[in-house]
């Protein structure tokens, strides 16, 4: 049992070492390609995102300041009653 079990270890190690050496293929030009127009799709979607983000945003901030303009002199002050 033992032998097996350190057998199988001795293997691992060995086929991990093989395997991390085996080298990479070569890159062509259409992945290349491929791979440029897929990371301009890509930061022209994060742009839109990003822009939609701002103008939601905007659009919660000035909701929010519309809501709460009266509210604010409505609360107590809490520096006058010393609580």
């Amino acid at each position: 049992m033992i032998r097996v079990l350190i057998a199988s270890i001795v293997f691992a190690l060995a086929a991990g070492n093989v395997w991390a050496k085996l080298p990479v293929s070569p890159i062509t030009d259409e992945q290349k390609a491929k791979a440029e127009e897929a990371k301009v799709k890509a930061a022209e979607a994060a742009k839109k995102e990003a822009d939609l983000l701002a103008k939601y945003q905007d659009k919660a901030v000035a909701n929010y300041k519309k809501s709460h303009a009266g509210a604010k002199s409505a609360a107590p002050d809490t520096a006058k009653t010393g609580k």
